[in-house]
């Protein structure tokens, strides 16, 4: 098993940047995908990014396309989600996640989950 840890959230005006850490704790992050998925009030969680377990291979939602850059540093058992560009509308509760299901998009792919971090953006 894996404990996550999410860090880094907050208010910020919309043209600026946050950058979410996700530790994790347990098995190392090597073992499994890492995602960041997001869910505003009465929406969906949904997918942002992704990153395979080597960190090799990155996958973004298109509305994240650009501004959001995920990274791992596996010495530290750790995964960022450096967020650039922000808008009003990527307000929502961050989450991080791993697993190794199909496809990478689908938060029925992944096992374990954060508690969440708010990232608020103004405008």
């Amino acid at each position: 098993q894996v404990q996550l840890v999410e860090s880094g959230g907050g208010l910020v005006q919309a043209g600026g940047s946050l950058r979410l850490s996700c530790a994790a704790t347990g098995r190392t992050v090597t073992t499994y995908r890492m995602g960041w998925f997001r869910q505003a009030p009465g929406k969906e969680r949904e997918f942002v990014a992704a990153t395979s377990r080597s960190g090799g291979f990155t996958y973004y939602a298109d509305s994240v396309k650009g501004r959001f850059t995920i990274s791992r540093d596996n010495g530290k058992n750790t995964v960022y989600l450096q967020m650039n560009s922000l808008k009003p509308e990527d307000t929502a509760v961050y989450y991080c996640a791993a697993g190794n299901s199909s496809p990478y998009s689908s938060p029925n792919s992944y096992d374990y989950w954060g508690q969440g971090t708010q990232v608020t953006v103004s405008s």
